[in-house]
């Protein structure tokens, strides 16, 4: 139900100039969608709807990012955080800036590093398990030419 509604919400918004809550789930209700203003908060929540200006009104727009852009606000976490990183055998571990460690982990993750099995972050240090000693040198290696660009 919730993906043939916001499936809906989002043919609504191309096809009309929405620009308020109650307009969207007018033009819900006509379609069938018995909705609440709650329900339409979280979808529009939820689906990342932003407003734009068009001829003078604004009006409910998809904003979508394409995976370069996440991937580049990774690669920022990335190096706002680092403070530096070592290895003990197939064990990464990165020392962040006090406050960054569940950031920059969870861009690590995000990045989605086939050597990477997964992270665990502190305060101020991140724990990676690696598949192997040579896909940790491999691993580094990648992080450094992110950190040093």
């Amino acid at each position: 139900m919730k993906n043939r509604r916001q499936k809906k919400i989002l043919e609504l918004i191309i096809r009309y100039e929405i620009s308020t809550q109650e307009e969207l789930m007018e033009k819900l209700k006509e379609a069938g969608f018995d909705v609440t203003q709650a329900t339409v908060s979280r979808d529009i929540r939820e689906m990342k709807l932003t407003k734009v200006e068009t001829n003078g009104h604004l009006r409910y727009v998809a904003y979508r990012e394409s995976d370069e852009d996440l991937h580049e606000k990774y690669r920022k976490v990335l190096r706002e955080g680092f403070l530096s990183m070592d290895n003990a055998q197939n064990i990464l571990v990165i020392k962040t800036i006090s406050g960054m460690a569940m950031a920059v982990a969870a861009a690590l993750d995000s990045m989605d590093y086939p050597e990477l099995v997964g992270c665990i972050a502190g305060d101020d240090c991140v724990m990676c398990a690696v598949r192997s000693l040579d896909d940790t040198v491999n691993l580094m290696a990648k992080l450094r030419r992110i950190i040093e660009r």
